[in-house]
């Protein structure tokens, strides 16, 4: 199998990564290097981008002297308190950075809180540092998100759309005619599989096998699995296949399944606004995502089957609590369900 799209996003985020380490703090360098084989090249670039943050605040609210982040030293680091850390907390909330205004909800700050800690954690182990006070500064208090999801009615109906092109502006349907057999066969391998956008869009022609309906998917850090489509999502496939070697004289990029208008791999940001071009017409107060779709999928294997670990499994779930937070909730159809199952009379009064 051709891994070329996730050698070339790997060297894309390690490009990313040297190019933020040079404005980072000489120091991050031993950190980066440290924990390159523990961690993806994604996490690390989310990494450097938080620690830019937070160092841009340190060097504006507590090392004002320094006219450059790199310039904030070790020595810097251990003089920072828990209190500093809980500023930069507060400083999130609204603040300017590169000529734009900025606005963390919790979540945001939680996750920049966690890339904070695990550069401290790093150095404290090390020795580098003596005191640990990121690890002294509460996670900011998470309030659980509703899952949004599509009812089987939507689930119909933007395949529908998709196919018919009901719905859509003047502008839109003049691509539809070129789009509707790519744009149905990636929203049936979503709704159909539950797979998350980055290994759609990395799928080659290669990875498919309709012998069994199964294809390969490469998952969040590099694993591979083998999973299964049913034969609705098979014909699907077949037709994009076909209609793609009929009408596509030069691709780009010969190995890629799914092509975007230029005849090149189709990119996370087109499939993000295919889907909420056809869920906003039939699911308006919905805001559907491609990760929606995968929640979709997750929460009618998991009513169909009731086995959150068959469902963990295959949405490549390292950590069962995760599915059964998201999958496992009492639904509205559950709550339909045992009302009246508590009798307040007698059946003969």
């Amino acid at each position: 199998m051709s891994e070329d799209f996730y050698i070339k996003r790997n060297n894309k985020n390690m490009d990313t990564i040297d190019r933020l380490l040079e404005e980072l703090p000489a120091f991050c360098n031993d950190y980066f290097l440290g924990i390159d084989s523990q961690t993806s090249t994604l996490t690390r670039l989310n990494y450097a981008h938080d620690l830019k943050i937070f160092f841009f605040f340190l060097q504006e609210k507590k090392y004002r002297g320094k006219k450059l982040i790199k310039e904030i030293s070790l020595d810097d680091l251990e003089q920072i308190t828990s209190n500093d850390i809980e500023y930069f907390l507060s400083f999130l909330s609204h603040y300017h950075y590169c000529d734009t205004v900025h606005n963390c909800n919790d979540r945001a700050k939680a996750r920049k809180l966690s890339s904070v800690r695990a550069m401290f954690k790093y150095f404290f182990n090390k020795g580098y540092i003596s005191v640990n006070n990121a690890a002294k500064v509460s996670t900011p208090k998470l309030h659980e998100k509703p899952i949004i999801r599509l009812d089987s009615d939507e689930v119909f109906d933007i395949i529908n759309t998709a196919e018919s092109g009901y719905g859509l502006t003047p502008h839109q349907l003049s691509y539809h005619e070129k789009n509707k057999v790519r744009d149905s066969a990636i929203l049936m391998l979503f709704l159909g599989t539950g797979i998350r956008i980055s290994e759609l869009v990395g799928l080659n022609n290669e990875d498919l096998n309709f012998k069994d309906n199964s294809f390969i998917v490469t998952r969040k850090g590099g694993s591979k699995s083998i999973l299964y489509f049913d034969n609705d999502v098979a014909e699907a496939l077949k037709r994009y296949i076909e209609y793609k070697d009929q009408t596509c004289d030069v691709i780009k990029e010969p190995d890629a399944l799914f092509l975007s208008n230029k005849s090149s791999r189709i990119t996370v940001r087109a499939v993000e606004n295919m889907v909420h071009k056809y869920a906003k017409i039939v699911s308006p107060l919905k805001n559907i995502s491609p990760h929606k779709l995968r929640s979709t999928y997750g929460t009618q294997l998991y009513k169909a089957t009731g086995d959150i670990y068959i469902v963990a499994d295959v949405l490549g779930h390292r950590d069962v609590n995760t599915t059964r937070k998201h999958y496992a909730a009492i639904s509205d159809d559950n709550r339909r369900a045992v009302a009246g199952k508590v009798k307040l009379k007698r059946d003969d009064e």
